[in-house]
């Protein structure tokens, strides 16, 4: 599987309404870094993934997701294409309302 996590950085920060600068500082990596990783000259690590995922706060799956092709996705359980896609749209709305709060996902029907 070849994730493309830079595509996946750019959404959730597009959809946050985010600059580089301003998700960085949430993060223990430098804007500079996360330049990178958006134009896709360097992989994230599990850690820049994590920290992505929570200075959003967002699940740490949906990035997976986002940076899956359609192979990869094919080839996931229904149930966690589901979870995902619950997910998913749940970030578009809060996005669509406030693009810059971090959602509540901790509770409902995960």
């Amino acid at each position: 599987m070849n994730k493309n996590y830079a595509k996946a950085f750019r959404i959730v920060r597009a959809a946050f309404g985010l600059k580089q600068a301003e998700l960085a500082e949430r993060m223990p990596i430098t804007a500079s870094q996360l330049s990178l990783i958006e134009a896709g000259r360097r992989q994230p690590s599990l850690k820049v993934l994590d920290a992505f995922a929570h200075a959003v706060g967002v699940p740490s799956a949906l990035l997976s997701l986002l940076a899956s092709t359609s192979d990869d996705v094919n080839s996931a359980s229904e149930e966690t294409v589901a979870d995902l896609g619950k997910t998913l749209l749940r970030l578009l709305v809060a996005a669509e309302g406030d693009q810059q709060r971090s959602l509540e996902l901790n509770g409902g029907d995960r």
